[in-house]
C-alpha cells in the first residue's frame, strides 16, 4: 500500500460511470429517508380509520391508547425488517454484485410501500412495512458500499455527505408533502402510493449503473475457492471486535436519535394544540432541514480527524443540543424567526435536528472502512441495521414512558442521556483514519 493513500487515485477522472452511480444512490437514499419518514407521519389517519367499533365506543382515551399501541407495533416491526433486511441484502451484495442486489432492494420496498395502500387492517400495515423495511435496510448498506468503491479516494468524505444529506432530504419530502396535501382518514393512502414511484428506479440501475470494479476483482480472486460464510467471516476472529463495536456505535445512535427526534411531530402538535394542524408537518421540515444541512457538514469537516474523536465530538454536540430542548421551557408561539416561522422552538428544533443526525454522515465514512471488499456490504449492513434492532425495546415501551416520566419532553431528555455512553464506545473503536478501502 502507498504511504499515501490517495497517490493512487490523484489522476484519476471522474467519468460517467461514476456519476451515474452516485445519482441511482443518491435518488435511493432520498427514498429510504421518505420511507422512514412516511408511516409516522401518516399513522394518526391511517389507523383512525380502521379503529374498531367496540374501541370507538369506549371513548376517545380507548382510541387513543388502541392507536398508540399498533403504531409502537408497527414502527417495531419496520425496524426488525430493517434489520433482517441489512443483514440478508447486504450477504447477497456480496454474492451476486453491489447492482444487482441494490435493483432487487429498491424493488422490494418500493412495491411493499405501495401495497399498504391497501391496507385495510394494522395488521395489513404491520406486514407491508416489515416487507418494505427489509429492501429498505439493504438498500443502504449496497448503496454505500458501490458508491464508495466506485470512487477514487479522495472524493469519498463528500460521497458520505452525499449519502448522508439524500435520506434527509426525503424525509423534508414527507413534510413538504404533508403540509401541501394534508392526509386524512381518506387521503393517506395516496401517500403510499406515492412511496411505490422508486420502482422506476430499478430499470436506471440496471441499464445505466456500472458494477463494482472492486468486488468484481474481488469475485474474481475468490472464483474457484471455497466459499466461506460471509456473516461468519464478519464475525470471524479478525473482524469480530470492530463489528461488535460498529454495532454499539450505531445503536448508541439509533436510541438516541430515535428518543431525539422521533417524537417532535407529536411534542409539537401538542404544544401548539388543535388550532394549527399543520405544526406537526412545519416541525419535520425544520428538523428534516437541519439534518440535511449537518450530514454534508459532518464528513467534510471531520474527514481530517481520528474517526474516534470524530464520534465523540458528535456524541458531545448531541448531548448538549438534547439538553437545550428537552431541559428547557418549550412552547410553541407566535413568535417569528427570519420572519417565517415560530421562533426560539424552531431555533431549537433545527439545531436539534443538525446534532442528532450528523452521525448519519459520520457513518457512511467510517463504517466501510471497518471491512475488506468481499464481506463490505454484508459487514456495514449488519452493524448499521442491527442498531436499528437494538432501539425496538424503547419503541414498543414508549407508550409506558411517556406516562412514567410525564410527558414526552422528559421521556426524551431521559433517553438521549445514551450519548454519554458513546463517549466510551468510542475510545474501543477501529482506528481507520487516513487509510485506503481495504480490498
Amino acid at each position: 500500500m502507498s504511504a499515501d493513500p490517495l497517490a493512487d487515485d490523484r489522476a484519476q477522472a471522474i467519468t460517467r460511470g461514476m456519476q451515474m452511480t452516485l445519482l441511482a444512490g443518491f435518488l435511493g437514499w432520498m427514498m429510504d429517508g421518505y420511507e422512514q419518514a412516511l408511516f409516522p407521519t401518516l399513522a394518526g389517519p391511517a389507523l383512525r380509520s380502521m379503529v374498531p367499533a367496540e374501541v370507538a365506543a369506549s371513548g376517545a382515551k380507548a382510541i387513543s391508547g388502541w392507536i398508540g399501541g399498533w403504531m409502537a407495533g408497527i414502527t417495531s416491526a419496520f425496524l426488525v425488517g430493517a434489520a433482517f433486511g441489512g443483514a440478508a441484502f447486504g450477504w447477497l451484495g456480496d454474492r451476486i454484485g453491489r447492482v444487482k442486489a441494490m435493483s432487487l432492494s429498491i424493488l422490494f420496498y418500493s412495491v411493499f410501500s405501495g401495497v399498504c395502500y391497501f391496507a385495510t387492517d394494522p395488521w395489513h400495515l404491520a406486514g407491508a412495512r416489515f416487507l418494505a423495511a427489509l429492501g429498505m435496510g439493504g438498500e443502504w448498506a449496497l448503496g454505500v458500499a458501490l458508491v464508495m468503491e466506485a470512487w477514487p479516494e479522495r472524493h469519498r468524505s463528500k460521497m458520505a455527505a452525499a449519502i448522508g444529506m439524500a435520506a434527509n432530504l426525503g424525509m423534508v419530502l414527507v413534510g413538504v408533502m404533508a403540509m401541501a396535501y394534508p392526509a386524512d382518514d381518506a387521503s393517506w393512502r395516496i401517500h403510499f402510493l406515492i412511496g411505490a414511484s422508486p420502482a422506476v428506479l430499478t430499470l436506471l440501475i440496471r441499464l445505466f449503473v456500472p458494477e463494482s470494479e472492486k468486488w468484481e476483482r474481488s469475485a474474481a480472486r475468490e472464483a474457484g475457492v471455497p466459499q466461506r460464510s460471509k456473516l461468519g467471516e464478519v464475525f470471524g476472529p479478525e473482524l469480530r471486535r470492530p463489528t461488535l463495536i460498529g454495532i454499539l456505535m450505531v445503536s448508541v445512535v439509533f436510541v438516541g436519535t430515535w428518543g431525539a427526534v422521533q417524537w417532535i411531530p407529536l411534542w409539537v402538535g401538542e404544544l401548539a394544540g388543535a388550532a394549527n394542524p399543520r405544526a406537526k408537518a412545519l416541525a419535520m421540515v425544520i428538523v428534516s432541514t437541519g439534518a440535511c444541512l449537518s450530514t454534508v457538514l459532518a464528513p467534510l469537516l471531520l474527514a481530517s480527524l481520528p474517526r474516534r474523536r470524530g464520534y465523540q465530538l458528535l456524541c458531545l454536540l448531541a448531548l448538549a443540543a438534547t439538553a437545550w430542548i428537552y431541559r428547557t421551557p418549550a412552547e410553541w408561539s407566535g413568535e417569528l424567526f427570519l420572519g417565517l416561522i415560530p421562533g426560539l422552538m424552531a431555533a431549537k428544533i433545527f439545531v436539534l435536528g443538525m446534532a442528532a443526525t450528523a452521525f448519519f454522515g459520520f457513518f457512511p465514512l467510517y463504517l466501510p472502512e471497518l471491512f475488506p471488499t468481499r464481506v463490505r456490504a454484508t459487514g456495514q449492513g449488519v452493524c448499521y441495521n442491527t442498531g436499528r434492532l437494538v432501539a425496538v425495546p424503547f419503541v414498543l415501551l414508549s407508550g409506558k414512558l411517556v406516562e412514567t416520566l410525564g410527558g414526552f419532553q422528559q421521556a426524551a431528555a431521559a433517553i438521549t442521556l445514551v450519548y454519554a455512553a458513546g463517549l466510551v464506545v468510542a475510545f474501543f473503536a477501529k482506528e481507520t483514519s487516513g487509510q485506503a478501502l481495504q480490498d
